[in-house]
């Protein structure tokens, strides 16, 4: 296995950096600690989409029910302290972490976590345990003890209907319906290609976005975005480390896998570790998405 001692989580919703544990990637990095992948997709289990447009999902921690955020582009799962505490777990060493929002904020990293969801069981997991309340209340209204990160989409190959509110644990023998696009991983988190208004970008696959696209700083300066004459707008935003006021323009086009959504608004993600895009669920609700984050491969069938 790779030693990778450092490494960037850098959803919109969860972003943050510290010093890794290599056990945290053990279901994607040979010797996966990932059971219970039905042969095919029989076992269908389901979403529940909140306010905010964001996917909730049954799952356990150390054998504790708990409902968790879905978020593709978080590296690492976040348990809210008040939960860890409950259910008796504790963080070995602290750490300070970047997110999405305005403010770095401090979380304890905990080994040897066995996380489980969709029928799939992960072991000896690294979890960041962190206060979620500010970040539940703004994007939910409710509370959240759980986001699951990545380490769910590195362990089996998924189907997700974002409007029928089903995720799919599939074959991973048989191709998947929809065009095939190809995943790269940029600073722990998987990027697809996609056009904008007629020019090759890579855009990060993020379900854990319910809000508009993001547009990294450096991209939109290159391009122009905010300082073209277009109509700019101010928003709030951001996820963990608190809220921030946002620049927000409408794309003219954004073409994904053939299919081309016009007036898209986009908010500016001066962040360090901003991607050229970032694409929630307000664009991927347009397809039934299918991930093998294993096989760097996302399919995308356009909704009829």
């Amino acid at each position: 296995m790779p030693d990778r001692r450092e490494v960037l989580t850098a959803g919109a919703l969860a972003a943050a950096s510290w010093i890794w544990s290599p056990l945290t990637r053990a279901a994607s990095e040979g010797g996966s600690s990932a059971t219970g992948s039905p042969a095919h997709a029989a076992n269908v289990y389901p979403l529940k989409l909140t306010r905010g447009d964001r996917l909730l999902l049954a799952a356990q921690v150390n054998g504790h029910d708990v409902e968790a955020l879905l978020d593709s582009a978080a590296e690492a799962s976040f348990l809210d302290r008040a939960f860890a505490q409950r259910i008796g777990l504790a963080g070995q060493e602290s750490v300070m972490a970047k997110g999405s929002g305005e403010k770095n904020f401090g979380v304890s990293l905990a080994n040897g976590v066995t996380l489980s969801a969709a029928g799939l069981t992960l072991r000896d997991q690294t979890v960041a345990i962190s206060d979620l309340g500010d970040v539940a209340q703004r994007l939910l209204g409710h509370p959240l003890d759980m986001i699951l990160g990545r380490e769910l989409f590195d362990a089996a190959r998924l189907r997700i209907d974002i409007e029928r509110r089903e995720l799919a644990v599939m074959d991973d023998k048989s191709e998947p319906r929809g065009v095939r696009v190809e995943l790269e991983t940029v600073n722990g988190i998987e990027v697809f290609p996609v056009r904008v208004e007629g020019e090759p970008a890579r855009a990060a696959l993020d379900l854990g976005n319910g809000s508009q696209v993001l547009v990294g700083g450096a991209y939109a300066q290159r391009r122009g975005f905010f300082t073209d004459g277009r109509a700019v707008t101010k928003e709030a935003g951001g996820g963990l480390g608190g809220e921030i006021q946002r620049s927000i323009v409408a794309l003219k086009t954004l073409e994904i896998a053939g299919v081309t959504l016009r007036d898209v608004a986009a908010a500016l993600d001066e962040g360090d570790s901003a991607t050229e895009l970032n694409v929630g669920i307000s664009v991927l609700r347009h397809f039934v998405i299918t991930t093998d984050f294993r096989a760097h491969a996302l399919w995308l069938e356009p909704r009829r």
